[in-house]
């Protein structure tokens, strides 16, 4: 059930970091949404944005479990209350990791640890392809694609 993604970006790693975790980055390719958090061990997070319950919908929400600038963010993570009656049930781990190779920046995603029959797998692995695209496409263009 794990979800593995490697891209190869063109790049440097602080970069990419900027648009994992900047307002604008995150606005740009993570479907309108930004991230509220400190960004501290073991506090919370929320990725929040337009959606189900206008545009402050809290479509995940969780715990950081690392975070070290340029090189690694990871956070458990449960799908927002708009989406499953039981969300606070649901969960899986994600895994962004930074790493420069040459001129480029090595980007991995992994996600998992997930609950198991968590609805939300199947859609997982189409939204990070889409994702992943984006902060490619705006790391090295300065552009991104439309996000449905």
């Amino acid at each position: 059930m794990d979800l593995k993604y490697d891209f190869y970006i063109g790049a440097k790693p602080e970069d990419v970091w900027e648009i994992l975790v900047s307002p604008e980055g995150t606005k740009k390719t993570f479907y309108g949404c930004t991230i509220r958090s400190t960004f501290e061990i073991g506090e919370t997070l929320e990725y929040v944005g337009p959606g189900n319950d206008g545009e402050e919908t809290v479509h995940v929400y969780g715990k950081v479990l690392a975070f070290e600038p340029h090189k690694t963010f990871s956070f458990l993570e449960h799908p927002g209350p708009s989406y499953y009656d039981n969300h606070a049930e649901l969960g899986s781990r994600i895994t962004f990791t930074l790493e420069p190779v040459g001129k480029c920046t090595k980007l991995t995603l992994v996600n998992d640890q997930w609950t198991e029959s968590h609805p939300g797998h199947d859609n997982a692995d189409q939204a990070w392809w889409m994702i992943l695209s984006n902060i490619k496409t705006l790391a090295e263009t300065g552009r991104t694609l439309e996000m449905e």
